[in-house]
């Protein structure tokens, strides 16, 4: 009878904890699923407001372009995305 009541009591406490647990990880990965899905309010636009998205824009910053190897400044200058370092 004892051994009855133990399983009983057993089983109970497993099926309470893996429902506490999905409890849990729900509510956990829920708020950061709603939070990755709400849009920026921010106001950050590219440096060329008028390029289509996904176009790609050079960086023509001064502290760059003294880095900058003149192929991949051609490679800028033509419009392409740098291919070379």
């Amino acid at each position: 009878m004892h051994e009855n009541i133990r399983k009983s009591v057993l089983a109970a406490l497993i099926g309470g904890s893996m429902l506490t647990g999905a409890v849990v990880g729900a509510v956990a990965f829920g708020a950061v699923g709603a939070n990755a899905a709400t849009p920026s309010t921010g106001t950050a636009q590219r440096a060329d407001a008028s390029q289509a998205p996904g176009t790609f824009v050079s960086n023509e910053d001064p502290a760059h372009e003294a880095t900058e190897s003149a192929a991949r400044e051609a490679q800028e200058n033509a419009g392409q995305k740098p291919t070379v370092p």
